[in-house]
């Protein structure tokens, strides 16, 4: 995977960049004025972000894998230690689907039903490999949501959920939580 250089990045125009951000030269990012991003944040190959008026926020040690897609109007947030699998899609806007409204972003709004929600995942969460997280909902801390999910309402914290819609299956373990800690601490000396 090719990595843009600093100077590449500082020169995209994004609203913030953090320390030892890797971005592949494969990724897409528009809007950049609306993107902040962390420190320790790797975003891999074919990646999209595209930030809407609500801005796409990134908070630090976070990983997008490859092909995942963060998009939509409204404010899409990963807190810090996330993970994003290959595939995963985050979606802060959606077309109505039920027939009452024309869709698509070529058809002018008035003939549109186009929603518009934050997408707020907490810290730790986890987001197994082809799964979407659709418009309005909240990931608390913590949270696994397994491989090939629909989460299409909010998530409690340190619950594993999983399937289509997604359900919570079980409980997580805290223990990375001891973990953070010490390998927060080993980082100051």
């Amino acid at each position: 995977m090719g990595q843009l250089s600093r100077e590449a990045i500082e020169g995209m125009g994004f609203a913030a960049v953090g320390r030892n951000v890797l971005l592949s030269d494969k990724a897409s990012f528009y809007n950049c004025a609306h993107i902040r991003i962390g420190d320790n944040v790797r975003i891999d190959d074919f990646c999209v972000l595209s930030a809407g008026r609500g801005g796409i926020v990134l908070g630090s040690f976070i990983h997008v894998a490859v092909q995942s897609t963060l998009i939509g109007a409204g404010r899409i947030e990963l807190g810090d230690f996330c993970n994003l699998s290959s595939r995963v899609a985050l979606y802060s806007s959606s077309d109505d689907y039920s027939g009452a409204t024309m869709t698509n972003p070529m058809v002018p709004a008035a003939f549109t039903g186009v929603t518009h929600a934050d997408v707020v995942l907490g810290r730790h969460v986890i987001v197994g490999s082809g799964s979407v997280v659709l418009p309005g909902v909240r990931l608390e801390d913590g949270v696994a949501v397994g491989a090939l999910s629909l989460v299409t309402r909010d998530c409690a914290a340190f619950g594993i959920y999983a399937g289509n819609p997604a359900r919570r299956i079980k409980e997580r373990k805290r223990e990375l939580l001891q973990l953070e800690q010490q390998f927060l601490q080993s980082l100051q000396g």
